[in-house]
C-alpha cells in the first residue's frame, strides 16, 4: 500500500505538465476553434447564395411587371382606336343589319300585297342627283329600297327627303317603322341632335312593337348625351339595358352609361 501510495505522488507532476500544456495550446491551432471557424464560414457562404438568389428572384418579377404593364399599355391604345372609330362601324353595322331585315321583310309582305310597278332606271337616277322626286309609282318596298340606298352612299339629304315622302305615302307599309327610324338616323349622323331626337321619339310612340324600338331608345340615349342633358339620356339608355337585354344596342347602352359614371355626369 505504501509503495502504491509513493508510485501516485510520483505521476503527479508529470499530469501537472500535461495540464499545463493544453492550457497554453494557441486558440488558432485549437482543433475546436478551428472548426467553428470553418462552420461560421461555410454559413456565411450560404447566407450568400441566399442573398444572391433573392435578388435574382426580384429582378425577375421585375422583369415580368414591366412586360405586363408593357402589353398592358398595348390593349388600352388598341381599344381606344376602336373606341374612337366605332361610331362610324356601328352605323354601317346598322345599315347591313337593317338591309338584310329588310330582304326578310320584303320576302313576307310579296305574300300578302304583290308588288306593283317599279321606279325606272331614270326615276332612280334622278333620286340619286338629288333632283325633285317624281310621283311614287312603284311599291311600298322599292321606294323604302331607294331611299335607303342613298343613305347608304351618304346622300342623307335626298335620303331624309325620300324616307319622308315614303312615310306620307305609304302609312300603313310594314316598313313604316323602319322608315321612321332611318329618317331619324339621316339627322343623328349629320350631328344634327334637335332635328333627330323628335324623329326617334316618335318610333317609339308610335310604333311600340317595332323590331327598331332598342334602337331609337338607344339613339335617344345617344342625343340628349350629345346635348348635355344628363337625365333623360340615362333614362333611355338604363330602359334598353332593362327592357332588352342581351341585345347589340343593350351593350352599346351599357358602355355609355359606364363613361357617364366615369365622366361623373348624369
Amino acid at each position: 500500500m505504501a509503495v502504491t501510495v509513493r508510485r501516485l505522488w510520483t505521476l503527479v507532476p508529470a499530469l501537472g505538465l500535461m495540464l499545463a500544456g493544453c492550457s497554453t495550446t494557441p486558440p488558432a491551432q485549437d482543433p475546436a476553434m478551428l472548426r467553428m471557424t470553418d462552420l461560421e464560414a461555410r454559413l456565411i457562404r450560404i447566407e450568400r447564395v441566399l442573398d444572391n438568389q433573392s435578388l435574382i428572384e426580384l429582378s425577375t418579377q421585375l422583369a415580368q411587371l414591366q412586360s405586363d404593364a408593357q402589353a398592358l399599355r398595348g390593349e388600352v391604345e388598341t381599344l381606344r382606336f376602336e373606341s374612337e372609330n366605332s361610331g362610324n362601324r356601328q352605323r354601317q353595322l346598322y345599315l347591313d343589319v337593317d338591309q338584310r331585315l329588310q330582304a326578310l321583310e320584303q320576302g313576307q309582305a310579296r305574300f300578302v300585297d304583290p308588288p306593283v310597278a317599279v321606279i325606272d332606271q331614270s326615276q332612280a337616277g334622278a333620286l340619286a342627283q338629288g333632283a325633285q322626286r317624281p310621283a311614287v309609282s312603284g311599291s311600298d318596298q322599292d321606294n323604302y329600297q331607294a331611299a335607303f340606298d342613298m343613305l347608304k352612299n351618304g346622300q342623307y339629304m335626298q335620303s331624309a327627303e325620300a324616307f319622308r315622302q315614303f312615310l306620307v305615302v305609304f302609312p300603313s307599309s310594314p316598313l313604316a317603322d323602319n322608315a321612321q327610324y332611318w329618317l331619324a338616323e339621316t339627322y343623328y349622323v349629320q350631328r344634327q341632335f334637335t332635328t333627330a331626337l323628335p324623329a326617334f321619339q316618335v318610333v317609339v310612340d308610335n310604333y311600340p312593337n317595332s323590331l327598331k324600338l332598342p334602337d331609337a331608345l338607344l339613339k335617344i340615349g345617344f342625343c340628349n348625351y350629345e346635348l348635355k342633358q344628363w337625365a333623360p339620356a340615362r333614362t333611355a339608355l338604363e330602359r334598353v339595358v332593362r327592357e332588352f337585354p342581351d341585345t347589340t344596342a343593350a351593350r352599346l347602352a351599357t358602355q355609355r352609361l359606364e363613361r357617364m359614371a366615369q365622366d361623373r355626369v348624369g
